[in-house]
């Protein structure tokens, strides 16, 4: 397992929260998420053999938010 921290702009409540929270936990590889809406970021606990950054930083985007 590795860990990611990833920069999330865009959020502003704890829906926004939930709803990234989500979207990291459905992908494949993914076994933890940790959003944080103070640091305005993400913490991802995951298997580089079954899912990319690149795959993280689409989700977040795709879901409207912006990567930092």
């Amino acid at each position: 397992m590795e860990n990611i921290v990833v920069g999330i702009g865009g959020m502003s409540c704890q829906g926004c929260v939930k709803n990234i929270t989500g979207i990291l936990q459905a992908l494949p590889g993914v076994e933890r998420v940790e959003v944080s809406l103070e640091a305005g970021q993400a913490t991802i606990a995951y298997d580089p053999d079954k899912v990319t950054v690149p795959q993280f930083k689409g989700a977040i985007e795709d879901a409207g938010f912006d990567v930092l």
